[in-house]
C-alpha cells in the first residue's frame, strides 16, 4: 500500500508518502515541504497569529492535494509542539481536522521522542545495543535512551531552536550577551534532564536526527563510510564548539552561503548548534552519528506494526 506522513511541525509541514510491503523497508515515493518557522507568527499571549494561520492552513492544503495526486491509501498526520502549546491551538487543530479524511494525533513531547527512537532502532538494529537519540526540532529538544524499541527514558524539553531565537537572539549577529543569556539558560533546562539521562546503561551509540544536526554536520562533521547509497555523517562536539562562535559572527543572510545551511535554517541555527554542543558536552558525548530517519519513519513504522 501506499502510506504518507504529513508532519505539521514547528519549522516545516513536510510530507513523506512511502510504498510499503510487508518485510520490506519502506521505499520513499515523494517527499514535499513547505518552510513555516511558526515560532515567528506567536503572538506575546502565545496565540498563533492570522498570517501564521492562513500560511498554515494554505500549506496543509497543498500537501493534501499532493497526496491526492500520489493515490495515498493512508495519511497520517501528526502535530508537534508549536501547535500543540500555542494558546488558540485547539482551533487550528479544528480546523485542520475538517480538511483530513483520517485522524489527526497531537503527539506530546515524550511520543515525539519514542517515535524517534523507534526509527533510529530500526535503522541500526538490535546489534547496536544502547542507544542514546537526540532530536532538536524547532519548538523543544528529545532525548530517548534504551537498549529495547521502547525507550527507558524519553524526554522532551522546550530548548527549540526556533523557540530560543525568538526568546534571546534579537539581533543579527546575535550580540555577545544573548548568547550568554541563551547559554545559561540552555545549561539550565538541561540540568535535570541530564541527571535522569546518565542514571542509565551508558550509549554504544550516540544517534542525532532533525535537519538542525544534519546541518551542522555537513558544517563541522565529516562524511564516513556506509551501506547503501545514502551519505552517513558523524560530529565531533569539539569541531562544533569551533564552529559556534564563528556561526554567531556572520549575518544570517550570509550564513545560506556555508555548506548544509539552508534558508529555513539560517535565522535560528546558531541557537540550533548552541542547544546541540550544551547538549553533548552536558552529556559528555564526544561524537554523534547522524540518523537518516526520525520522527516522520518512525511514526510510519508503529502505524505499520499495527497493521
Amino acid at each position: 500500500m501506499r502510506l504518507g506522513v504529513l508532519d505539521i511541525g514547528s519549522n516545516t509541514i513536510h510530507l513523506l508518502v512511502f510504498d510499503v510491503v510487508r518485510g520490506a523497508r519502506p521505499i520513499p515515493e515523494a517527499d514535499e515541504r513547505v518552510s513555516m518557522r511558526l515560532m515567528r507568527y506567536l503572538s506575546d499571549d502565545g496565540e498563533i497569529v492570522a498570517e501564521g494561520r492562513a500560511a498554515l492552513l494554505e500549506a496543509v492544503d497543498g500537501l493534501i492535494d499532493v497526496t491526492r495526486t500520489h493515490a495515498v491509501d493512508e495519511t497520517l498526520v501528526i502535530v508537534t509542539s508549536a501547535i500543540r502549546e500555542a494558546s488558540n491551538g485547539e482551533e487550528i487543530l479544528s480546523e485542520i481536522r475538517s480538511r483530513l479524511d483520517g485522524d489527526l494525533q497531537v503527539l506530546s513531547g515524550a511520543e515525539e521522542a519514542e517515535l524517534t527512537f523507534l526509527a533510529a532502532r530500526r535503522w541500526y538494529g538490535w546489534g547496536a545495543g544502547q542507544l542514546l537519540v537526540l532530536d532538536i526540532g524547532g519548538g523543544s529538544l528529545e532525548v530517548a535512551a534504551g537498549i529495547d524499541e521502547i525507550p527507558d527514558v524519553a524526554e522532551s524539553v522546550p530548548l527549540g531552536a526556533g523557540r530560543l531565537t525568538r526568546a534571546y537572539l534579537q539581533s543579527d549577529p546575535p550580540k555577545k550577551k544573548e548568547l550568554k543569556a541563551l547559554r545559561s539558560a540552555v545549561r539550565s533546562q538541561l540540568k535535570p534532564l541530564v541527571a535522569r539521562v546518565t542514571a542509565r546503561s551508558a550509549p554504544d551509540h550516540v544517534v542525532a536526527t532533525s535537519k538542525t544536526f544534519r546541518s551542522l554536520a555537513r558544517l563541522a562533521g565529516m562524511s564516513v563510510n556506509g551501506y547503501g547509497q545514502d551519505q552517513r555523517w558523524q560530529m565531533s562536539t569539539s569541531l562544533l564548539e569551533d564552529w559556534v562562535p564563528r556561526l554567531a559572527k556572520i549575518p544570517a543572510e550570509q550564513r545560506m552561503e556555508l555548506p548544509g545551511v539552508t534558508p529555513e535554517r539560517t535565522y535560528q541555527i546558531v541557537a540550533g548548534a548552541v542547544v546541540a554542543a550544551e547538549t553533548l558536552r552536558a552529556l559528555d558525548v564526544e561524537r554523534v552519528e547522524i540518523c537518516p530517519w526520525a520522527l516522520r519513519e518512525g511514526a510510519l513504522l508503529r502505524r505499520l506494526d499495527h497493521l
